[in-house]
């Protein structure tokens, strides 16, 4: 599968884990929901999220992240300089790949340690 496609299932798979633990924490009005959800799937937050939990990484694992940091791209990063787009790319393509091979218990570890749970 391209490394894009597993970047575009993981900003999804991303994308729900924080919505989700930002209800469990008790945000329900969407406007406060949408401006609380934008701070964590942003690419500096991203960036800072992979570098919580890099060094605890399996050397699949890291290949997943190696393989998203160096995915060329068409579309220009949106507010978010490119290396910090790479580096939430790279996010992305390790979300996806772990929830694409049904690795769901480590995703939720990880998930978890990168969003302070």
């Amino acid at each position: 599968m391209p490394v894009l496609s597993i970047a575009y299932i993981g900003d999804a798979v991303y994308d729900l884990y924080v919505r989700e633990h930002l209800i469990v924490k008790g945000c329900f009005k969407p406007l406060d929901l949408h401006k609380m959800a934008v701070t964590y799937v942003n690419a500096k937050s991203q960036k800072q999220s992979l570098m919580k939990i890099i060094d605890i990484l399996s050397e699949k694992e890291l290949n997943c992240v190696q393989r998203g940091r160096n995915a060329k791209s068409k579309s220009k990063p949106k507010n978010a300089d490119a290396a910090d787009y790479s580096y939430a790319t790279a996010l992305e393509v390790l979300v996806g790949y772990l929830y694409i091979n049904k690795e769901y218990e480590r995703l939720d570890y990880l998930l978890g340690i990168m969003l302070d749970i």
